[in-house]
């Protein structure tokens, strides 16, 4: 395929350079040719190059060379030009081809340190976030059957409650880990059906109390709102990843609010807090892989909001965040969707 294209791209050049030969003199052919061979250097494997190399040559010599259609030269000055012409054009096009290929391997061993530098960061991120939960797991149930008869019953619920908690949060990274493993692999397909955007927002609720502590979370619903068709699975791992980011990055009695509405054809979710907000210069390194912001507290893999952003874009949306005119962020998701209303979708 390369070697068509190269030879194809000499032949039209060498075409257009015949057809122009009485306004441009057989020197400033030589010239577009040895162009021609650099730019194919560039793009194309040393095999194709050399080919195109070596009939540039042959191509000037039999047509553009006195005397033409031949290729016997009988001027020395065009003896030494096509000489030269051709030992140019063989070192330029291996030279091209070799920096193009020490480049590669540098960009390759970029990727691989970077790629490296990324697995160094979440490992030594989870050796804290999956050794915490499991501690606090193990410790609780030790207690609980060393001293099962010596507890209150208020004792041996809050120590169920924390296993309740800590397990939750164990399962919360490893559904991170598969969804990041699902989003680099491409295996992720949103598979979509008809979705009652309030009465899942509304199970999410019940489903995150246990960890939403002193933090206040809010919706209230649409009634008029139509279903929509969407993977309810990735859009309940959208709203409940944006929400635990707010209870775990903002104060207690923060206000966190869900809203979801119907505009122009798109599904939009809102989810905003009453926090702190974001610095103007971090917003834009927000969804990024394993990005935390500075100075926060600990706790986090910087996965939740890239994989957010990774469940939006499998359906084609797109997600935003700003800071709220007087405190706390807003994240905002978009999501093309079709639409249908109850009623019309019993008579379909």
């Amino acid at each position: 395929m390369q070697c068509c294209i190269s030879i194809t791209l000499v032949l039209t050049i060498s075409l257009v350079c015949f057809f122009l030969s009485e306004h441009i003199d057989y020197k400033i052919t030589a010239l577009i040719l040895l162009m021609t061979v650099s730019v194919t250097a560039m793009l194309f494997d040393i095999i194709p190059v050399l080919i195109t190399a070596f009939l540039s040559g042959l191509i000037l010599n039999y047509f553009f060379i006195q005397p033409l259609f031949t290729l016997h030269i009988t001027n020395t000055e065009d003896i030494l030009l096509f000489f030269m012409y051709v030992i140019i054009a063989l070192v330029n096009a291996v030279l091209t081809y070799k920096i193009r290929e020490v480049e590669n391997k540098a960009r390759d061993k970029e990727e691989k340190e970077k790629t490296i530098q990324l697995y160094d960061t979440l490992l030594n991120s989870l050796s804290h976030e999956l050794r915490t939960p499991i501690a606090t797991i193990i410790g609780a149930i030790d207690t609980l059957k060393e001293s099962k008869n010596k507890l209150s019953e208020n004792h041996q619920t809050v120590l169920l409650e924390e296993i309740d908690k800590a397990s939750i949060r164990l399962n919360r990274q490893v559904e991170n880990l598969l969804n990041m493993s699902r989003l680099e692999t491409g295996t992720l397909k949103a598979k979509q059906d008809w979705c009652d955007l309030n009465e899942l927002i509304f199970a999410l609720i019940e489903k995150i109390a246990v960890v939403k502590n002193e933090h206040s979370l809010t919706f209230v619903p649409d009634e008029k709102l139509p279903l929509f068709k969407l993977d309810s699975g990735l859009v309940e791992e959208i709203i409940q990843n944006l929400v635990l980011n707010a209870i775990q990055y903002t104060p207690s009695k923060s206000i966190i609010s869900i809203i979801a509405k119907h505009e122009s054809e798109n599904c939009i979710i809102s989810i905003s807090d009453t926090g702190s907000g974001f610095p103007e210069s971090e917003i834009k390194l927000a969804f990024d892989k394993f990005y935390r912001l500075p100075n926060t507290k600990t706790g986090g893999s910087g996965l939740g909001l890239s994989i957010v952003k990774g469940f939006v874009e499998a359906h084609n949306g797109s997600i935003s965040l700003e800071n709220l005119p007087n405190s706390g962020a807003c994240f905002t998701i978009t999501i093309p969707t079709e639409t249908s209303y109850l009623n019309s979708l019993k008579n379909e």
